[in-house]
């Protein structure tokens, strides 16, 4: 227990001192300025070690006694989603609702089997064989984009509102979608030359994405309900807090999607109508300074450890070209992918120009790509994967995060 509460307390005095470095000297948006601070950090321990290997020693260390994986799926993750479902704007994701849900069922399929095709023939012609199903786990864990990421960055990023409500919905939901889809094709590959059905696969994929959101109506109707009963701002806050700790636990328990279980109570808990009958001012304030709280500290704390999981990668050529030919190739799946649904809806909800450029450059990656990568095992080139998952969140994260903004600019003039 001691060696948790002092790898906590690390990471959290990491998380400050680099926020404060960025918003003090560097001014970027904080997911982009902390990852970017701790993986030069990183690489200065690095070079240091040649002297002193302490730091080098330290930081390895609590990276293997983090499992990231589970630390972000398991934990980070329900309250991340919560709190970004809980302010997101109700009234455009309605009006959009449709294009929101095929862009993260249909949208996240599509790209999975683009991005698994393509880097299969791109493997192949750099000399590294991967089976195809393989390469399809790799489509899988890179295709959603990453809420946590997305949100920091388009709120500086001055995106036209109806258009934001698009990709903020599209990445709650994808991000549940997403990790069904790779759990799904986790277990086909697993199984090997496949005594696994196309039921069971149904099933799965019915169980944890249906089931996630019942659990998620049942978990917002409740809290609603609670709420509605009192008139005390302190126990309010604590209702919420455990309606995401109960609602990730029973998730887990019956195998269903706690990250859309929590996207769905966010939604419902947030929406306007219900903060006007359940929830008086002062609590409204206080529901949402704590999440808001809640979440800074959250991301804070994830973008450190994605700087710090460069200690875990295998540097080989071969893998960092593998991932520098897979960040144009993850780009143009991207933009396939969402052609069908933007031209389907684009005239009768009024899409803004160059909505599918705007969607590809801001859908941006993050720890959701990474956590699922360090999940697969050595039979599913693990290394390769994760060195190829990391060069293409980083590129995500820092060339499309700081250039999304101009882009937008650009395609308002």
């Amino acid at each position: 227990m001691d060696d948790y509460f002092v790898i906590a307390t690390v990471i959290i005095f990491l998380s400050a001192l680099f926020g404060y470095i960025n918003v003090r000297f560097l001014k970027l948006p904080n997911s982009i300025g902390l990852m970017l601070i701790t993986i030069v950090f990183t690489f200065g321990v690095f070079a240091l070690s040649y002297v002193d290997t302490t730091l080098l020693d330290a930081e390895r260390y609590i990276i293997r006694h983090i499992d990231f994986k589970e630390v972000l799926l398991d934990v980070m993750l329900s309250f991340l989603l919560f709190a970004g479902a809980l302010h997101t704007n109700f009234q455009q994701l309605k009006v959009q609702r449709w294009p929101v849900l095929v862009f993260s069922t249909f949208g996240v399929l599509v790209s999975t089997f683009l991005v698994g095709i393509m880097m299969f023939y791109v493997l192949q012609i750099i000399g590294l064989e991967v089976s195809f199903v393989h390469c399809l786990l790799f489509g899988a864990l890179i295709s959603p984009t990453d809420p946590i990421a997305v949100l920091g960055i388009l709120k500086k990023a001055g995106v036209p509102k109806k258009l934001e409500a698009k990709i903020v919905g599209e990445s709650l939901f994808n991000d549940g979608v997403g990790v069904v889809v790779f759990l799904t094709i986790f277990q086909i590959a697993s199984v090997g030359n496949g005594d696994i059905e196309a039921f069971d696969v149904l099933r799965l994929f019915g169980q944890e994405v249906l089931g996630g959101i019942v659990l998620g109506g049942v978990l917002g109707w409740i809290t609603y309900r609670l709420m509605r009963s009192i008139d005390d701002y302190d126990i309010e806050v604590i209702i919420t807090l455990a309606a995401v700790m109960g609602g990730t636990v029973i998730a887990h328990h019956y195998h269903l999607s706690a990250p859309l279980a929590m996207v769905t109570a966010g939604l419902i808990i947030g929406n306007d109508t219900i903060r006007g009958s359940a929830m008086s001012k002062i609590t409204e304030n206080y529901v949402d300074k704590f999440w808001e709280l809640i979440d800074i500290l959250l991301n804070n704390i994830l973008f450190v450890l994605i700087g710090m999981e460069i200690l875990v990668l295998a540097f080989d050529g071969k893998y960092i070209l593998a991932g520098i030919l897979a960040i144009p190739t993850v780009l143009i799946c991207r933009f396939a992918s969402l052609l069908f649904p933007i031209n389907f809806f684009k005239k009768r909800l009024d899409f803004v120009p160059r909505t599918n450029l705007i969607m590809t450059w801001g859908g941006l990656r993050g720890g959701i790509s990474i956590a699922l990568a360090l999940g697969l095992t050595q039979a599913m080139h693990r290394d390769l994967f994760l060195v190829v998952t990391y060069i293409v969140v980083v590129f995500s994260i820092l060339v499309q995060g700081l250039t999304v903004s101009k882009l937008v600019q650009k395609v308002k003039i």
